[in-house]
């Protein structure tokens, strides 16, 4: 990982969630409805794409109307007579073949979740009392910071580590008492009912509705927010007891100086998320580890040996990576060379920037030949044998634009 962490001790992070000078936010609700805003929030609704909700309306038909639709938005929402839809239901298939699911709001659902969230960052509603040790969903934050902060604690001796795990933390969050942490920022009535009508809208699973008691709106851009509200608390409670946390949504490790430490931790955090969060704990994934037997987190795995401190791709992330390369380089694609790179580069460019920063030089050259490899095959259409490269060689591939994870995306330590 790249050199650095903040060195904020854990006393001040809990100053700031203490000291934060106190003031409830009344009038939002007009900013939230102004035009300017809805049309706004559609352009973001749109930058980041989706499918279509309950009622089949895409994108593109929501904005072929724009004027007409904002319209009419303004005025329900003017008129108190904004209703959201029940969340579509849809499934995907997890590595292990178990189903995940998920879900999508309508267009105009997200549109207005998506200006109720513009105006509570403009102000910093919630933002403004966060801790620095949550990274997750927050602007300027990001997995690679947290990745940092957690090096600095193993660096300063913080070397047994809490691995936490919440059993199906989004779908689980119980609504009344997260009303009650939204409440203690928000005053202004309309805007905690938009929030309570998006969570009690219900799921149309398969044509039929559903009203669960708990969890965010699923698939709505207001749901990370919410997520990260209801577990400010526990952030809150364990930095007054002088742990080092570090937090990316509802992926979390806390960094101890000894064993017992992390043993009164575990039962601290169990006594938040359980006894006072009303949250799941898994009981078998969550565990004590010393950093010398290695731990995952944020996709990495991290360990210390002879002396000195790794970072990796965990196994489950590398072979997910190499199952999407094998799906974008079929022998029997009948593909253009051109399209198969067009194609697999974005994916290089992801994961590889993501994890260059890691251990991984040796890692990077070995996938580099494999992935030439796979590419070769595509255009013979049948294995690739290390005698093709002089057919097609590597020089080639680069002046055909194919990425290197070694030389676009490794960065030398």
């Amino acid at each position: 990982m790249p050199e650095g962490g903040d060195d904020g001790t854990a006393g001040r992070l809990a100053e700031k969630g203490q000291s934060m000078k106190k003031r409830k936010w009344y009038s939002l609700y007009g900013q939230v409805i102004e035009r300017r805003n809805l049309l706004d929030a559609f352009r973001k609704v749109k930058a980041n794409r989706g499918a279509p909700g309950v009622d089949g309306e895409t994108i593109a038909r929501f904005e072929a109307q724009l004027d007409r639709n904002l319209d009419e938005l303004e005025r329900l929402l003017r008129q108190k007579r904004y209703k959201p839809s029940p969340v579509l239901r849809h499934y995907i298939e997890k590595p292990d073949g178990s189903l995940r699911p998920l879900g999508i709001p309508t267009v105009r659902d997200r549109v207005v979740q998506q200006a109720l969230l513009n105006v509570l960052d403009r102000h910093g509603v919630f933002e403004s009392k966060f801790l620095d040790v949550s990274y997750g969903f927050r602007p300027g934050r990001s997995t690679r910071m947290a990745m940092r902060r957690v090096k600095a604690h193993l660096e300063e001796g913080y070397t047994w580590v809490v691995d936490v795990d919440l059993k199906s933390y989004f779908d689980t969050i119980p609504h009344e008492r997260l009303m009650e942490f939204v409440a203690e920022e928000i005053s202004d009535g309309s805007v905690l009912g938009l929030i309570r009508a998006w969570l009690t809208a219900g799921v149309m699973d398969e044509g039929k509705i559903t009203y669960p008691e708990r969890g965010t709106p699923q698939g709505g851009v207001i749901s990370p927010l919410l997520a990260n509200i209801y577990l400010h608390y526990f952030d809150v409670k364990m930095t007054q007891h002088g742990y080092r946390i570090v937090r990316y949504a509802d992926d979390f490790v806390i960094l101890c100086e000894s064993e017992n430490r992390a043993k009164t931790a575990k039962g601290l955090l169990m006594q938040i998320l359980e006894g006072e969060l009303d949250l799941t704990v898994h009981p078998t994934k969550t565990r004590i580890v010393h950093v010398g037997q290695g731990f995952e987190f944020l996709g990495w795995h991290v360990q210390r040996a002879y002396g000195r401190l790794y970072f990796k791709p965990r196994k489950k992330a590398l072979q997910k990576f190499k199952d999407k390369v094998r799906e974008l380089t079929p022998r029997h694609g009948g593909q253009s060379l051109k399209a198969v790179i067009d194609r697999l580069n974005p994916v290089l460019l992801g994961w590889g920037r993501y994890f260059g920063v890691g251990h991984v030089k040796g890692l990077y050259e070995t996938l580099d030949q494999w992935i030439r490899m796979r590419v070769r095959s595509v255009v013979f259409r049948k294995k690739a044998q290390p005698e093709w490269n002089w057919r097609l060689p590597t020089a080639e591939l680069t002046r055909l634009g194919l990425v290197s994870l070694l030389t676009d995306c490794y960065v030398p330590r």
